[in-house]
């Protein structure tokens, strides 16, 4: 009986291997980091000051890890030029307070700007052409016509976006401003403790101001407003911060969550955490808030992102701030379950009526 011939490993194998490992992680360190929203990158977004900071401009996204505190500083480490018209959102002051955050900058073009026999170029970023009429410091009333121009000097200009202006005798003018965003934070157990990010960009409202202007010797004399109306709400920019007890946060489905916690006094107390759904609303005037709502996990939070809590009043006074095993809470109610347990956090949440309130 013939034995079959065993297979053995060329000995150059074990090597051509090995040497493809190290070529193979060597061109992986030259990948730029693909997005910001990794996971791997939320994670270890926090070394020191860094943060990731994504910039679109001129049809591209560059991601980069950054200490530069504002976005000013950002784009001069990246040598970005920025002409005098270029608009950069959000502006160059802004503090880098996010570990994923965002910078888009609108390159100005230049047009060619018609009323009558006046021509006047004007560079911009904007699109909106009564936007620009009025930023050229040019007045557009109400019955005033705007129209792609047709002259030749759009042509002979070479310029692409040209624009012209005809009066109809109108006397009211309505004027477009925008509204500012406020920053709203959000304290979160999902995120690592100390660690921040942008959930929500912010955008800028607008609103319609109505005037009527009265002239004096053909110059304008004075304007009077006659209507004001939100056309676009502002939406408020999100910051959720990380922060955590390093225990495991209470769920639906453990029913009472129960923990050592050292307070800042330095004292240990075992702390049991319960939940309960009602209509939070009445116990909102308490410490000053408008409104509530249901986190993504089912949690009520107020307005300014702190869960709502009823403890020990003895304790933990109405507005006090505390740390729970699902981010920090405000105390807004308390309970018959105070009496016997004073360490004991009721937590506000959804999980019962399933109703979003």
């Amino acid at each position: 009986m013939r034995l079959p011939k065993r297979k053995y490993l060329s000995p150059l194998l074990p090597l051509a291997i090995l040497l493809f490992g190290l070529v193979f992680s060597w061109f992986f360190r030259l990948i730029p980091v693909a997005s910001a929203e990794d996971s791997e990158a939320k994670n270890s977004a926090v070394i020191g000051e860094s943060h990731f900071v994504t910039v679109f401009a001129d049809g591209e996204r560059l991601i980069i890890r950054t200490t530069a505190e504002t976005v000013e500083e950002v784009l001069d480490r990246l040598d970005i030029v920025r002409g005098p018209s270029d608009l950069i959102e959000p502006s160059l002051d802004t503090k880098i307070d996010a570990d994923h955050f965002y910078i888009n900058i609108y390159r100005a073009h230049p047009a060619l700007l018609i009323v009558g026999d006046e021509t006047k170029y004007f560079e911009t970023a904007s699109f909106d052409p009564k936007y620009i009429f009025t930023s050229a410091g040019i007045t557009v009333y109400d019955g005033d016509e705007i129209s792609e121009a047709k002259n030749s000097l759009a042509l002979e200009s070479g310029i692409s976006y040209a624009y012209e202006l005809k009066r109809n005798g109108g006397r009211l003018i309505t004027v477009t401003e925008e509204i500012p965003f406020e920053t709203e934070t959000i304290r979160s157990a999902s995120l690592p403790s100390g660690s921040s990010e942008v959930t929500e960009l912010g955008v800028m409202g607008e609103k319609t101001l109505t005037y009527e202007v009265l002239y004096v010797d053909g110059v304008e004399a004075s304007r009077t407003l006659v209507k004001e109306e939100i056309t676009k709400a502002p939406k408020n920019r999100v910051v959720t911060v990380g922060v955590s007890l390093n225990v495991k946060p209470l769920t639906a489905a453990m029913g009472r969550n129960r923990y050592s916690y050292q307070k800042s006094d330095g004292t240990i107390v075992e702390r049991q955490e319960t939940y309960y759904d009602l209509n939070m609303s009445g116990t909102l005037r308490f410490c000053g808030a408008t409104s509530y709502s249901v986190r993504s996990d089912g949690v009520k939070v107020d307005q300014d992102g702190y869960i709502l809590v009823a403890a020990n009043l003895d304790r933990y006074p109405r507005c006090s701030v505390v740390e729970t095993s699902l981010g920090l809470g405000k105390v807004y109610d308390t309970g018959g379950f105070a009496r016997t347990n004073p360490e004991q956090f009721d937590i506000a949440t959804d999980w019962t009526n399933h109703n979003g309130q």
